[in-house]
């Protein structure tokens, strides 16, 4: 009624008066539907965001990888339903949350204030994980710009390798006959006496890969362990320079500049693994690889084991970045009436499609590895010493499992260890190591993009005024903090306290946070309520649409996240760095960076609830109502439903931050 005649409300239309100020920061522009917060420049902008956000590191080696250990193409089953039951209605639902209320992930906590701690636990994670990750991508550089040489410097055992670096396989003793005798000897004797060892009775010595001491000896001078720092490796802190500075220049203006350079960053990556697949079957034996992979030798027999089942869980809800809160941040920016469902469907869809492309790709070379090692491919993970190929080329298996040797280069290790070795092999490697490493980075760039922005879109909810005048020093200054944070990590030590972080704060915290977003949505604010709102953007659907999504919502996405919240509490194990235990006060300050990223949650809860009026039930009660503002960011959505809603713009002058700058 009266409404519209209200002083300050934000409308559709293009009333410059109704934003927080009349210059332009560089986040909005003329055609934006919300002036004030600004939306991105078209729809593949967002796109390719959400996929540079989505798609990761996890989809070219850790998808593979989890499909050769389960069975081969039998996991793309369980794989494909845990997408269909966890992953997809998760991000739907994160998608359709930010877009309906403009806001960040804190602050759209509005629609249930008692959990807004939920929203603090999403990016204080993301500003630990940050910091860490453009460490990773300060790898990437350096190996990239390691590879501008005529021989790559890990190809072979140099100056800076030790007695136990080799390229091929050393005896060190066996059994032989002597004068009719047989007897034990080293094999220095063997050969001075021209002896010839006894066939199965040959030890080996423990050596090392010229990749391995190159990552640990030149690329990281890594240091003996969490308690001896060393000093700062000042390359690899340039290199991690230069990473902020390129996150900081995509973003100087927020979502307009940085998804411009997303059409790069988000599509080249598939260029480079088109042409790994390419060179992956041209080799012996690729087929056998892909013919395991896509089904006809696949082990089917695997879907009785419930591990499997739990991999497939956890990589889906992993890969698709759910709870992060980057994907409600990315999400406010949409313009109100955008179809989040079908976004939802075709980000998921190609984030899937992506693992299973990089795995045509690995998985030619895993059938090259069996050709090689005149074994079945089903067989290869499992067999003792062999010849193993990684990426595309050959590293020498010093009777080492794949299994064993993926344990003790878990993650980034086994990028920065076996596929430049195997890089190396290559004719022309130098170009080879060029492409794989900037594909890397790419990967690496996108995701720091959406992580930034999150932390951002955070600053500029509770600080719009001040976001508006200041964006670029903001950003730039955010930047700069995190890169000085972020040089611990790239002392002698810095490999344990990347491995810290990366084993305390990306698990735990993120599923707790998963678990509470759903249910407190779902069960406290009304699943059939949000339907109602999700329905105010992309229209009325029938029942049978929304059957599928209520099944999801209320009952099959909330058990399977408990199940591997529940797991990885049970399977809980003290960090470790290949065979580096951690002292006793490592361990100490991973449970206070959990501790403290979770700890958000019952804080803000008690503070709500002390800040409310009436008896405890009253006031708990009162806290699970969605707050007074919540609604639509613009009047003209809010429709019959929000018409009551008070004064946006008059309520974020109220909007004090309390604890840390985050709750009002």
């Amino acid at each position: 009624m009266g409404m519209l005649n209200l002083p300050g409300f934000l409308s559709c239309g293009k009333k410059k008066n109704f934003s927080l100020s009349n210059e332009k920061d560089g986040h909005s522009s003329d055609s934006d539907e919300n002036m004030e917060r600004g939306n991105w420049s078209n729809k593949g902008d967002y796109l390719l965001s959400m996929v540079g956000y989505a798609v990761g590191l996890g989809n070219v080696w850790r998808f593979p990888y989890l499909t050769y250990q389960n069975g081969g193409g039998a996991f793309l089953i369980p794989y494909t339903l845990m997408l269909a039951l966890a992953g997809l209605p998760l991000f739907f639902m994160e998608c359709s949350l930010g877009q309906f209320a403009s806001l960040g992930p804190i602050s759209v906590w509005r629609i249930l204030p008692l959990f807004q701690g939920v929203g603090i636990t999403m990016v204080v994670i993301s500003t630990f994980v940050t910091i860490y990750y453009n460490v990773i991508i300060a790898y990437a550089l350096y190996y990239l710009f390691a590879s501008f040489q005529k021989v790559l410097p890990w190809s072979d055992c140099f100056s800076w390798a030790d007695e136990l670096c080799s390229k091929t396989q050393i005896v060190n003793d066996c059994n032989t006959t002597l004068h009719g005798e047989i007897i034990h000897a080293n094999y220095s004797f063997v050969t001075s006496n021209n002896l010839t060892c006894i066939d199965g009775t040959i030890n080996y010595k423990p050596v090392q890969f010229p990749s391995e001491q190159y990552w640990n000896k030149v690329a990281l001078q890594r240091s003996s362990g969490l308690d001896e720092t060393g000093n700062i490796v000042w390359y690899l802190a340039l290199c991690l320079l230069l990473s902020w500075m390129i996150v900081g220049a995509a973003l100087f203006k927020g979502i307009k500049s940085s998804g411009k350079v997303v059409y790069f960053t988000a599509l080249f990556p598939y260029v480079i693994l088109l042409i790994l697949l390419v060179r992956g079957a041209t080799l012996e034996g690729s087929l056998d690889g892909i013919e395991y992979y896509i089904g006809r030798q696949s082990n089917i027999t695997k879907l009785m084991e419930a591990e499997v089942w739990k991999d497939a869980a956890t990589q889906i809800f992993y890969s698709l970045s759910v709870a992060w809160g980057g994907l409600v941040a990315l999400s406010s920016y949409n313009k109100f009436q955008n179809n989040c469902y079908s976004d939802a469907i075709l980000v998921c869809v190609t984030n899937c499609v992506t693992s299973i492309f990089a795995g045509f790709a690995i998985f030619s070379i895993l059938g090259h590895m069996a050709f090689v090692s005149k074994r079945p491919v089903s067989e290869v993970v499992d067999s003792g010493r062999l010849i193993v190929t990684v990426g595309i080329g050959t590293c020498i298996d010093q009777g080492m499992t794949i299994t064993s040797f993926l344990t003790l280069f878990p993650g980034f290790d086994l990028a920065f260890v076996a596929y430049p070795e195997a890089l190396s092999k290559l004719p022309v490697s130098p170009l080879w190591s060029f492409l794989f490493f900037f594909m890397l980075l790419l990967l690496g760039l996108d995701s720091q993009f959406a992580t930034i922005e999150t932390l951002t879109t955070t600053i500029q909810d509770i600080y719009p005024k001040l976001m508006k005048k200041l964006r670029i020093p903001i950003t730039l200054g955010l930047c700069t903090v995190l890169f000085f944070l972020g040089l611990i990590c790239v002392t002698q030590a810095g490999i344990y306290w990347v491995n810290l972080i990366d084993h305390f704060c990306a698990g735990w915290g993120i599923l707790i946070s998963a678990v509470l977003e759903i249910v407190g949505i779902v069960y406290i604010y009304g699943g059939n309520r949000f339907i109602e709102d999700i329905e105010m953007m992309i229209g009325k659907k029938s029942r049978l649409f929304w059957l599928w999504w209520r099944m999801c919502w209320f009952f099959i996405t909330p058990v399977l996240l408990m199940a591997i919240l529940v797991w990885s509490l049970v399977t809980f194990s003290s960090p470790t760095y290949g065979q580096v235990l951690y002292p006793s006060w490592g361990t100490a300050i991973g449970w206070c960076m959990i501790i403290f990223c979770v700890i958000w949650i019952p804080i803000v809860a008690i503070i709500k609830i002390a800040k409310a009026e009436g008896n405890l039930c009253q006031r708990i009660v009162s806290c699970c109502r969605p707050a007074a503002n919540w609604g639509p960011y613009l009047e003209c959505h809010r429709g019959e439903r929000y018409s009551h809603i008070v004064d946006t713009k008059k309520e974020k002058e109220h909007e004090i931050p309390t604890v840390s700058g985050f709750i009002y």
